[in-house]
């Protein structure tokens, strides 16, 4: 099992849907989430020029979502090396992978796949700090959602009952003295980002501007939540330009999900305790992400995001407790693509 496995895999994907593939895995291991973001372009580059350009290409993608600025980049990008792009979803492409998703000129789902709404939640120094905390020097920000924003007004207007200037500008004044009017702004922005992104990405391979709008205004606007998972039969109610993997196909899509889902140890939370044993000190490697393509002839490019740490085991002694507390301690040594 490894490189050997997924070259196979990847190739006989590459013959059945005859076009060529690159695979994009985030990985989502519970302490080692790893999200889209704007380093993997040269990357994605570098393997779009090797492969050069195409009259089909696909791109495999798992991710719980991202930067969606990187997603759009991703699919514009994309786009300058083939004349059809697809994507193929195994399981999982939330949020900023939805965004993907829809300048697809094809999805390729699998039974299992999952999309999502892509309102983003937004973090930046003007958010609230999260309550309870006594340390200064630790301070959590909160990030502020979208839909929960919406959701406050929607509330007031439609539940409570709220009308009129009077009325409107009170509860505004509410939520701004919890959340700073710089933050709130920001929230009206992405939004009106999202919409944007997701308007012009559908364009690029949809002329029925009605659907582009009901596509649009469902994944941004109308569902009821953030964590709400889109299946395979509702994206297709929903207007989009779904395929199903079948026979062959379908067990190799599934394949080669459970070889990264392997390498990334995704279905193994992260314990430091477990990685220590018996030993104090520990230094050791974790890979978080992939970005993998054939090369010419035999053989693949393959780049892994892979993060360096130190885990110790440490003790300390505080006033009135009688023994010292063991504790963890890690330290980020290197955090870098890798290419191999």
């Amino acid at each position: 099992m490894g490189a050997e496995e997924r070259y196979g895999i990847i190739r006989e994907i590459e013959t059945l849907t005859n076009s060529r593939l690159i695979c994009y895995v985030t990985g989502d291991r519970r302490g080692l989430e790893t999200k889209i973001a704007g380093d993997i372009l040269p990357l994605i580059y570098d393997h779009l020029r090797g492969i050069g350009s195409v009259p089909r290409l696909n791109i495999f993608l798992y991710t719980v979502g991202g930067d969606a600025l990187a997603g759009w980049a991703l699919v514009s990008l994309v786009r300058e090396f083939c004349e059809s792009y697809g994507v193929i979803i195994p399981f999982r492409a939330l949020s900023c992978g939805t965004l993907i998703s829809l300048g697809a000129d094809e999805l390729i789902l699998a039974r299992g796949a999952q999309l999502s709404p892509v309102d983003p939640s937004l973090a930046s120094p003007y958010n609230p700090q999260a309550p309870g905390q006594m340390q200064p020097g630790a301070v959590q920000i909160l990030p502020v959602s979208v839909e929960d924003v919406v959701g406050y007004l929607r509330l007031a207007r439609e539940e409570a009952g709220i009308k009129g200037d009077e009325g409107i500008s009170k509860i505004m004044v509410v939520l701004s003295e919890k959340v700073h009017p710089m933050a709130l702004g920001a929230v009206y922005r992405s939004r009106e980002q999202m919409h944007l992104l997701a308007t012009k990405l559908l364009a690029a391979h949809e002329k029925d501007q009605a659907k582009i709008r009901k596509i649009v205004d469902t994944i941004t606007k109308e569902l009821p939540s953030h964590q709400y998972l889109i299946n395979r039969r509702e994206a297709k109610e929903l207007g989009l330009k779904v395929s199903e993997p079948a026979g062959q196909l379908d067990d190799l899509v599934w394949n080669l999900y459970r070889e990264y889902e392997t390498q990334l140890q995704l279905n193994i939370p992260y314990n430091p305790e477990t990685i220590l044993g018996t030993t104090d000190s520990v230094t050791t490697t974790f890979d978080r992400a992939f970005i993998e393509s054939l090369k010419p002839g035999h053989g693949m490019k393959t780049h892994i995001f892979r993060t360096t740490k130190e885990i110790k085991r440490v003790q300390s002694t505080q006033q009135g407790t009688p023994f010292p507390i063991v504790g963890i301690q890690e330290r980020n040594i290197e955090e870098r693509w890798a290419e191999i």
